[in-house]
């Protein structure tokens, strides 16, 4: 098959679903597919097998793009039909495979040039508008619940990326061909060197601290506030720890650094922004415990997976976005709230073997359950599923 994926992101900027496209692209190409990828004009280049990156024209006034729903994104969704458009004009693809929002117009170009779609979905993009404080028109939301029947009804087969959106796709599209593909994937797959080591063991247990580590973006369904609200809670009982959290744009990492000051626990925290991928690991590496302190939305955070392949242990909000995937054997699981988070912490902290106990527990259920191999596995049902609906439609013309 011939594919056009669209992907409107900034591609590649490592961020959430770029980084799930990412891994799309490197598993279709390590099964022999070529692709064709349509996406934004911001981004990096990255060469991958059998792969042609394809971008919108540069639009000038847009040098950045958050994350999530936003003004801008309806510009460049725009040129992004355009080009979608005038490149099935132009070539003979047997698919579109689109992520996010392009669903929704990817559904209609794939009906009026009669080709096979596949929808990636991610999230529930109406859900989004909630999640990101982007709009409380209940007449929008419901229209882009409307788009989201559509394109999943419409769909000649669905991936979905975590239980919650599967059984929502199963329960509301029994017809629907639905695959749960989790987002499993290593960047170290991808990004195989890592850049020398910077020595941050010395940098930030210069006390032998115990360090917690938050690896993310600050956006407010993470749950920042509440993690410094929580890790007060902590200090309070033990002296030695170290709060490390990698991420978040520069602006996002001044206001909690400031509210970290007006707490005056600077000592206690270190922000070092943004990081390459492949730097991420040097700070699992030298951290006691994980924390994912999620507080809405329902797909599973990409960083829970190599959370568990890290054999380090987790302590998580007991959220759908987490419990779908994570259990109490695998994690420390607590109530939506700072005094509970703060206690689920300060339970590790205290107890090596237990530390020992539910890393084991998290790194054999990534083993066991949540491999590479199963991943490009999944992926390969899912193209082998098209490809027979090509036979077949190609036999009915």
């Amino acid at each position: 098959m011939r594919t056009l994926m669209i992907a409107p992101q900034p591609f590649f900027q490592p961020r959430g679903t770029p980084f799930s496209v990412l891994h799309r692209l490197n598993a279709l190409s390590k099964l022999g597919y070529k692709v064709d990828l349509l996406t934004y004009h911001l981004g990096e280049d990255i060469e991958i097998d059998g792969v042609t990156i394809h971008r919108i024209p540069k639009v000038p006034f847009v040098k950045k793009i958050a994350i999530g729903p936003s003004k801008i994104k309806v510009i460049l969704d725009f040129y992004l039909i355009l080009k979608s458009a005038a490149m099935l004009r132009s070539a003979d693809y047997d698919l579109i495979h689109s992520h996010e929002e392009a669903g929704f117009f990817a559904t209609y170009l794939a009906q009026k040039y009669n080709i096979l779609h596949l929808y990636d979905m991610h999230s529930s993009l109406p859900q989004q508008l909630s999640n990101f404080k982007f709009t409380q028109s209940n007449s929008l939301i419901r229209w882009f619940e409307r788009l989201e029947v559509y394109s999943i009804g419409k769909a000649d087969a669905v991936i979905t990326i975590c239980p919650e959106l599967y059984y929502y796709v199963a329960r509301m599209f029994p017809g629907t061909y639905n695959s749960l593909i989790e987002n499993v994937a290593e960047n170290s797959i991808i990004f195989t060197e890592r850049p020398e080591n910077i020595d941050i063991k010395d940098k930030i247990k210069t006390n032998g601290e115990l360090v917690v580590l938050y690896t993310g973006t600050f956006e407010p369904y993470q749950g920042i506030d509440f993690l410094i609200d929580a890790c007060q809670k902590v200090i309070q009982e033990i002296n030695n720890v170290k709060f490390v959290l990698v991420g978040g744009k520069p602006e996002q990492v001044e206001t909690y650094k400031n509210k970290v000051n007006d707490l005056n626990l600077n000592d206690k925290f270190l922000f070092t922004g943004s990081v390459l991928p492949q730097q991420v690991a040097h700070y699992i590496d030298i951290c006691d415990v994980l924390v994912s302190p999620r507080i809405e939305g329902n797909n599973t955070p990409l960083k829970i997976y190599s959370y568990l392949r890290s054999g380090k242990p987790i302590v998580a909000t007991k959220h759908i976005t987490h419990t779908q995937v994570l259990n109490q054997n695998t994690a420390i699981l607590t109530e939506c709230n700072p005094e509970a988070f703060g206690s689920g912490m300060i339970i590790l902290l205290h107890n090596s073997n237990l530390r020992r106990k539910v890393g084991y527990n998290a790194k054999k259920l990534a083993q066991e359950k949540y491999s590479y191999q199963s991943y490009l596995n999944k992926t390969k049902e899912v193209y082998n599923y098209l490809e027979r609906q090509l036979e077949i439609r190609r036999r009915n013309h």
